[in-house]
């Protein structure tokens, strides 16, 4: 929680308090349905609501955007990024019953009114967003196709609409038939080794 107070020092105390209770929240349903492995529940803010937040610092998403979570699994990274940006529309799909039991249980204990939560392959959503995100469920070449089709035309950001997703290591040779995606390195942001390898790539669409 210092760590994630010290990124983002303009948090309400709500929002505080949202963030504080995701641990405990978090280490309740994990004891029932395995959605994070037990390793990472010892360093939770760190690997998974700061690696989620992450992407804020790459935009600011507007009131009334419209963002999907592809593969969301137990609420990451759209249940972090609904916290810090209560005015933005969050979709959040997996095609894992369980997990997005967790996720509307989450949801329903923090009082989110901006995450809607489905069971759903992304090939099967329907509406229309400003951008997608998601935390490595497929390699660029499998994922662009799935959700080409939802990205709005019309833009409102700074960033043309487009994905962003959270990934590490070398993208040199996934990222080769990208030539407009940015790899922006989180570690600049976020001091700590884990960060070391961290990005978020944008890939305008």
């Amino acid at each position: 929680m210092n760590q994630l107070i010290k990124a983002f020092p303009n948090l309400s105390q709500k929002q505080q308090s949202q963030f504080k209770l995701l641990e405990s929240l978090y280490q309740e349903w994990n004891a029932q349905i395995n959605v994070i492995s037990r390793k990472d529940m010892n360093d939770f803010y760190e690997r998974h609501v700061l690696h989620a937040l992450g992407i804020a610092k790459v935009i600011d998403f507007k009131p009334g955007a419209r963002v999907l979570d592809v593969g969301t699994g137990g609420g990451f990274p759209g249940i972090p990024l609904a916290i810090l940006f209560p005015e933005t529309h969050f979709y959040l799909i997996d095609s894992i019953g369980k997990k997005i039991k967790v996720v509307h249980a989450v949801q329903e204990s923090l009082g989110l009114k901006n995450v809607q939560a489905s069971q759903l392959r992304a090939e099967d959503f329907k509406e229309k967003v400003d951008f997608v995100v998601s935390r490595a469920v497929a390699k660029m070449d499998s994922f662009v196709p799935w959700i080409q089709k939802n990205i709005r035309s019309t833009h409102k950001h700074n960033l043309k609409n487009g994905i962003l997703y959270l990934k590490g290591g070398d993208l040199t040779e996934e990222l080769a038939s990208f030539p407009k995606a940015q790899e922006y390195d989180l570690n600049p942001f976020f001091s700590t080794p884990f960060f070391e390898t961290k990005k978020v790539v944008y890939l305008p669409l």
